[in-house]
Parts: C-alpha cells; sequence; structure tokens
C-alpha cells in the first residue's frame, strides 16, 4: 500500500474522518485501550467506516513509521451516495444500466468490471460497504482509469439498494448458474441492473430471493464457470446489444 493513501495516527485518523476523507478502512491495534482510542472507535462507528482489530505486526508492515496502533486506508476515488446516482439516471433519456457487486473481493476483478462498465454506458456500481473489494492503485490501474469515470456507490446492505431500486422502476438481474433460463432469454432493453456475485460464493441467497429475474451463461465445455468479470462483460453486452 502506497504511504500516500495511508493514514496514521489515532488523532491524524479522527481528524480525517471529520474533514470526510473517503477512508476505505481502519486497521486498529488489538487489545489497545485508553480513552482516545474508544473515542475513535466510536467515530468509526457512527461515520460507518469499516474496522478490523489486528496484531501489531499487521501495523508494523502497513507502515514503519509510528502509528499509535492505528492506520487507515484512504480510497483514491470519492464514492457517491445511492441517492447521488438514482438523480444521475433520471436525467437520461437512455434506460438506466446498473450493477450491482455481492461481496466481490478480488480488486483486479472489480477494477476489470469497472473497466467493461465504462466501456458499455453503465450509469454506476454499487458495491456493500463492508466485506466488497476496496478501490486500490490496482483497481485503478486494472480499470484503465474508469474508476474515475464510473460512479461507485457504497451501501450499508446491498439487498436495501435492490428495493430502492424496484422502488424506482429498475428491474434487477441475477447472473447465476442455478437459473433456468440464460440471459439471452431475459429482456435487458428496460432500465436494469445486474447483481454480479462473490467469485467463491457468487450471490447470497436472500439477494437471488429478492431479484426479479435469475439468468445463466451457458458453459458448452469441461469448466464449470467463467471468471466473474468475463461473465460480468458478457451480460453487459448482451444488455448493448438488446438496446442496439
Amino acid at each position: 500500500m502506497e504511504k500516500s493513501s495511508q493514514i496514521y495516527g489515532i488523532r491524524a485518523i479522527m481528524e480525517a474522518v471529520r474533514a470526510n476523507t473517503e477512508i476505505d478502512k481502519v486497521f486498529l491495534q488489538k487489545g489497545l485501550k485508553g480513552d482516545l482510542m474508544r473515542e475513535l472507535e466510536q467515530l468509526l462507528r457512527k461515520n460507518d467506516i469499516t474496522l478490523a482489530y489486528v496484531p501489531v505486526e499487521k501495523l508494523n508492515r502497513l507502515t514503519k513509521d509510528n502509528h499509535q496502533g492505528a492506520v487507515a486506508n484512504v480510497s483514491p476515488i470519492r464514492f457517491h451516495t445511492l441517492e447521488q446516482l438514482m438523480e444521475l439516471v433520471e436525467k437520461k433519456t437512455s434506460p438506466a444500466l446498473i450493477l450491482l457487486l455481492d461481496q466481490l473481493s478480488d480488486v483486479r476483478n472489480f477494477g476489470a468490471i469497472i473497466r467493461t462498465a465504462a466501456c458499455t454506458g453503465v450509469d454506476g456500481i454499487v458495491i456493500q460497504r463492508k466485506g466488497a473489494a476496496p478501490v486500490t492503485a490496482d483497481t485503478i490501474k486494472t480499470s484503465a482509469g474508469a474508476a474515475f469515470t464510473v460512479p461507485i456507490v457504497k451501501v450499508g446492505h446491498l439487498k436495501d439498494a435492490v428495493f430502492f431500486m424496484q422502488a424506482s422502476g429498475i428491474q434487477v438481474v441475477a447472473a447465476t448458474e442455478k437459473a433456468e433460463k440464460t440471459v439471452y432469454d431475459i429482456p435487458l432493453t428496460a432500465p436494469t441492473a445486474i447483481i454480479m456475485g462473490a467469485e467463491d460464493r457468487g450471490i447470497s441467497p436472500s439477494m437471488l430471493k429478492a431479484a426479479d429475474h435469475l439468468a445463466k451463461l451457458p458453459l458448452l465445455g469441461n469448466i464449470g464457470s467463467l471468471n466473474v468479470s468475463v461473465a460480468c462483460g458478457v451480460l453487459l453486452y448482451e444488455a448493448v446489444r438488446q438496446r442496439s
């Protein structure tokens, strides 16, 4: 992690949070006590910032400087709110096309998806605040800079975003091998949000249940699945084909 994308020290992190700095995650030294540490913990929770308790050795690997038991990873981009994304969508004349990434954890897959999203006219990408791949230098590089142009939204619970979109007239399509229909059987000309799942677990059962449609990709060889960024590209370009 580049030093420029970190903040270390309890007071420095607190000031960054109060200044609305876009912080991805904060690592706190396990077992460290004190009034200032408790104040930082409360501030992080109040602002819904992901935190993790780790051994001091982990913090020492993150930075050689005096971290005081706290290191924050700062995002290189500024995230949008769901409301801001929906305002952008409402101003468009073409139907919405949105991606929801359910617990995707690989930063390079994330970057590749962002790049494809930019090439296929995706209006925005929605990820969950906790457990999702962070936007790192690797993400930016793999996205070929598209992470600076495609709006990315962080939400507390992805299922709430699904319900919000459905209430806004956007159909939700979940990409899963458990589907009976292929993506070629699903109409994608209407305003659409596509859910892509994690590399290892796929889409969570509750998200599958909430979706309006389930869609799979035909697999003709001996391999049982596609890389998630490749699968995402296929689905997005099918949407582009149907809308052309």
